[in-house]
């Protein structure tokens, strides 16, 4: 990569919108003339892509440009709590002749139902879960951000609780960290982002690798001290101090590791999921659960062996049917091939749309999810291509949308509605972005 090329897509974090924006053209455009490498499409999507509106290492911009580097035929946005990120992310996706879906990933209270008490996809804490919404057509982005600034603004004020209780374990180190100039700064909440444990565990590995600087030193601290066990190969990445990706390696292993420890509980700012159902289709876009499934070692590191759904899963599908959901979301990479195909079969059972996405929020990750490449998961692509075209007709007319009465009266078998969407989505691209 020469130095011009760098500049540019480092340019795609820069601060200004108009840099971000103006960075991803030039680099198309270099495409074109072939100046850079083109890029061979691989017949894959993603509809889980962080930005750093909620916790990332990339702005919608530059998103949108590893995604396309990536060979990716589409992209979809999906952060916490707000959809600020989404119009900067299709605006690049236009640039760069990648089709985009648009959503957005909440933290829901099923207290009100069958399921309260059980630890459903949350890993910290019983009767939550992570729902996505799914489909939102543009025009109305800005009231998803106005339904979810209370979310955010409780976020906040629970985050910096356990900034204190940070402190108060670390003290003893001679370790403290300021909640506005070393966690909050570090967000775009001032830009309408929101603030996650995540900018507070990065913050927390930034202060102990100044503490302790990186290699043995630290680990055996981590080891040591605080009694952090070494599970996953994350703490292998620890021994490297040239590793470029420490940081977040890092925090993934306080998250996994210590967060317990200063975890208070969220409350306030999970809505009942009955709101977060109405609210989605009150804005013509698609509620979805987010499949977690029992796990042994998390893709990014930050997630221990945990037991989740899969015990009670045909009751989860039960309630997630009688609360109003349209379609499950699930990320192929993450899950066996058994848990898909369960997943599969109760979505056919209950008629809910199947979605994929890959979560990225670090830098380590892949946009192509290995397990989709060699996978046939020919239906998840054709489910994204029906989100595109329920997102460009939902835009013009609601009653056009994928789950309208209309729409559902007209085609009432879900894969010819899939089909027809899917074609609707197609339509609207130029040949050499489909």
């Amino acid at each position: 990569m020469n130095n011009d090329t760098k500049r540019l897509i480092d340019a795609l974090n820069a601060d200004e919108l108009k840099t971000r924006l103006k960075s991803i053209k030039k680099l198309k455009g270099m495409v074109k003339k072939g100046l850079l490498p083109s890029v061979i499409k691989k017949g894959l999507v993603n509809n889980h892509i962080h930005t750093w509106y909620s916790f990332s290492p990339y702005s919608p911009a530059k998103a949108v440009w590893q995604a396309f580097a990536a060979g990716l035929n589409t992209a979809g946005i999906v952060d916490h709590d707000t959809a600020e990120g989404a119009s900067e992310f299709i605006e690049a996706g236009k640039t760069a002749g990648l089709p985009t879906t648009t959503g957005m990933e909440c933290r829901t209270d099923f207290s009100g139902t069958p399921l309260k008490g059980k630890r459903i996809n949350h890993p910290d804490q019983n009767s939550t879960a992570y729902v996505v919404i799914h489909g939102i057509p543009r025009r109305n982005l800005k009231r998803v951000n106005q339904f979810f600034k209370p979310c955010i603004d409780e976020r906040i004020k629970r985050t910096e609780k356990m900034t204190e209780r940070i402190n108060d374990f670390f003290k003893k180190w001679d370790i403290a960290l300021d909640f506005y100039e070393d966690v909050l700064s570090a967000s775009k909440f001032k830009e309408g982002g929101t603030v996650t444990e995540r900018h507070m565990l990065f913050a927390l590995a930034e202060k102990l690798i100044i503490r302790f600087g990186k290699g043995n030193k630290l680990v055996d601290f981590l080891k040591g001290s605080l009694r952090i066990k070494p599970e996953g190969k994350l703490f292998n990445f620890l021994i490297d101090a040239g590793n470029p990706y420490y940081t977040y390696d890092l925090m993934g292993i306080l998250k996994s590791g210590l967060l317990k420890k200063f975890y208070i509980r969220a409350e306030a700012e999970c809505p009942e999921v009955s709101r977060v159902v109405d609210f989605a289709n009150e804005i013509n876009a698609i509620p979805a659960y987010a499949y977690l499934g029992d796990i042994e070692e998390s893709i990014t590191g930050d997630k221990k062996a945990q037991e989740f759904e899969d015990s009670y899963l045909e009751d989860l599908f039960a309630v997630l049917k009688e609360s109003g959901f349209k379609a499950v979301t699930y990320m192929p990479t993450r899950n066996s091939s058994e848990q898909i195909a369960r997943v599969r079969d109760l979505c056919v059972r209950y008629n809910f749309l199947r979605i994929s996405g890959e979560d990225i929020n670090s830098p380590r990750q892949s946009f192509t999810g290995k397990a989709v490449a060699q996978g046939s998961f020919g239906n998840l692509v054709e489910t994204t291509w029906a989100l595109i075209g329920h997102e460009t007709e939902a835009g013009e007319d609601p009653e056009k949308s994928f789950f309208s009465p209309k729409t559902v009266n007209k085609y009432p078998d879900l894969e010819e509605r899939i089909k027809v969407y899917a074609d609707i989505g197609r339509k609207q691209q130029k040949p050499e972005e489909v």
